[in-house]
């Protein structure tokens, strides 16, 4: 295992690496009516910028955390890190709306193989307890902070440069991780006896995620009770289930179910659904809110959300002091009691909203509870993984929350589309129209965040590690630094 300065120096390449591919999540929320104007875009395709990269990489995070155990965990880091930076330029580079949605798609599948990757190599650098529980509390502020910041930085750019600036911004810094890496990052893997690939079980599941998500997505255009609709829904859920048959059923399943029976980790992901299936509609719904009712520029609008920064960053110290002092459970429960309800306070903008009066207590209370979920779910997710199962479990607590994540932005986007026609043919004025669509988003967004605090409580309290645990499983073989 590498000396402590040595873990804390690869944490940093590694945690820069995961930072910007959250932020590409959000990041475009700000620039969407910019890049729709630039590329016509209609306006019922817009929220495809974000689906189609949230699409990829929930659908893949999986298959690639698994890979990643399975083929070396700096390998795939250093390939997706590519994949995401190629990616990147491309997006800067899209002339058309096929184009830009194409290479999004491409770019979360970078992203997808980043993020487990990067995660399983931090889990195996630190032994579990107060040590990991630091690292991974610090990994999972990331997660609200880049969001945070990814709305931030998207204004700023907008502004200044052009929409371009916001993917080309991640090509020098990636270009930098990937020379870094193979000096900084270590190598680790499964021993080459254990290498044997689920390739059914990993189509059936990235199929499921995608067909979902699409569904969902093109409600709008086709309505709910449609042909299209609803195949699409049924197929989705004939997939997922092929998907388990098949787990039960392989000798080297993706996704072993004894995984499942891990309350830590079965729990952790149930509530990760339903964070990423409130907060990332908050931003979507949010800045679409304020430059479209409000009429914030990209610059006002990124620095609106700088409150929700702000709050993330002050509770993120307490939040992870709290969580190794107190347990996973009670600062996940508060966490989604938090971000519930500062959804809900945003169910109440009006037409001719205030940033102090109507939109500041939103953000301050969301941002306050990303801080106390984000961390919990990070450490909940790996405890009492075995090292084999590293890149798995990582992938899969990111998969549920990427998959919230699209699941709801697509679902707030339906919902505020169809809202928003039935005003309009009611002859409401547009302003108004727009907000009674967003205000309806809101509230499905504040009952997914409040939906999870029920299933915070099904978190069993964290395990203290005694001082004479085993060490680390011996079919991990480490390779290289």
């Amino acid at each position: 295992m590498p000396t402590t300065t040595r873990r804390w120096r690869a944490f940093a390449l590694l945690a820069v690496a995961n930072f910007m591919t959250i932020i590409d999540l959000t990041i475009v929320n700000v620039a969407m009516p910019t890049i729709g104007h630039d590329l016509g875009f209609a306006a019922d395709n817009l929220s495809w910028i974000v689906t189609a990269y949230g699409i990829a990489f929930g659908g893949l995070l999986l298959l690639a955390g698994r890979a990643a155990d399975l083929l070396g965990r700096r390998r795939v880091f250093m390939t997706g890190l590519a994949v995401f930076t190629a990616a990147s330029l491309a997006c800067g580079l899209a002339t058309t709306d096929t184009f830009l949605i194409v290479v999004r798609a491409i770019q979360g599948a970078g992203a997808a193989t980043v993020l487990p990757a990067g995660l399983a190599i931090v889990m195996n650098m630190f032994p579990e307890g107060a040590e990991r529980n630091k690292a991974l509390g610090a990994w999972g502020a990331l997660g609200p902070l880049g969001a945070a910041v990814g709305v931030i930085a998207g204004g700023l750019l907008v502004d200044s440069l052009g929409w371009q600036y916001i993917f080309f911004l991640n090509v020098p810094i990636g270009l930098v991780a990937l020379a870094l890496a193979p000096r900084v990052v270590p190598e680790s893997r499964l021993d080459a006896s254990s290498r044997r690939y689920d390739v059914p079980g990993g189509a059936a599941i990235t199929a499921a995620l995608m067909v979902t998500v699409y569904g969902i997505a093109t409600a709008p255009q086709h309505g709910w009770w449609s042909a299209q609709t609803v195949s699409a829904l049924v197929a989705g859920s004939i997939l997922l289930v092929a998907f388990f048959v098949i787990e039960a059923n392989v000798s080297a399943p993706l996704l072993p179910l004894r995984l499942l029976r891990n309350r830590h980790l079965s729990g952790a992901n149930a509530v990760a659904l339903l964070l990423g299936g409130s907060f990332f509609p908050l931003l979507f719904v949010g800045a679409l809110y304020m430059q479209q009712v409000l009429g914030y520029s990209a610059l006002h609008t990124g620095f609106a959300w700088l409150a929700m920064c702000v709050a993330s960053l002050a509770f993120a110290g307490p939040a992870q002091m709290l969580v190794t002092r107190l347990g996973v459970r009670p600062m996940l429960g508060l966490g989604m009691v938090l971000i519930g309800g500062g959804i809900a306070l945003a169910t109440r903008v009006p037409t001719h909203g205030h940033y102090w009066t109507d939109l500041a207590a939103p953000l301050i209370v969301t941002g306050a509870g990303t801080a106390f979920a984000f961390i919990p779910i990070s450490i909940a997710g790996l405890t009492g993984v075995a090292e084999r199962d590293s890149g798995l479990a990582s992938g899969l607590i990111n998969t549920t929350q990427q998959l919230g994540g699209s699941l709801g932005v697509a679902l707030a986007a339906t919902v505020a589309a169809t809202r928003t026609s039935a005003l309009l043919a009611a002859h409401r004025p547009a302003a108004d129209a727009l907000t009674g669509g967003f205000t309806r988003a809101f509230v499905v967004a504040a009952a997914i965040g409040v939906s999870g605090i029920a299933l915070a409580l099904i978190v069993p309290r964290q395990r203290a590690v005694p001082a004479d645990a085993p060490p680390a499983d011996p079919a991990l073989v480490t390779v290289g630094r």
